[in-house]
């Protein structure tokens, strides 16, 4: 499923004459909040979905596939998704 998909979905869910310009106002300002979340609390926790939270991977050796040569990779800031219980039963 990709974003105009997710708003489809959410148009539906919504029901009562819910134009798609509003289903994408709302998916809009839902991915907005988890992105402030994570800006400010380095979380967000959202009961049975699952948590975002910040995370470092640390620096690294690596080799250049093209050349075959040592190199450092550095240190990068990335997000991690833990899937809650109900998410975890869909699989």
């Amino acid at each position: 499923m990709n974003k105009a998909a997710l708003i489809v979905e959410v148009q539906k869910l919504l029901r009562d004459g819910t134009s798609k310009a509003a289903a994408e106002r709302a998916t809009e300002a839902v991915l907005a909040a988890v992105k402030r979340g994570l800006r400010r609390d380095k979380e967000v926790a959202l009961v049975g979905f699952g948590t975002f939270a910040m995370a470092v991977r640390p620096a690294r050796n690596g080799f250049n596939p093209h050349t075959k040569r040592p190199m450092k990779i550095r240190a990068i800031k990335t997000i991690r998704f833990k899937p809650g219980a109900e998410l975890r039963g869909l699989a």
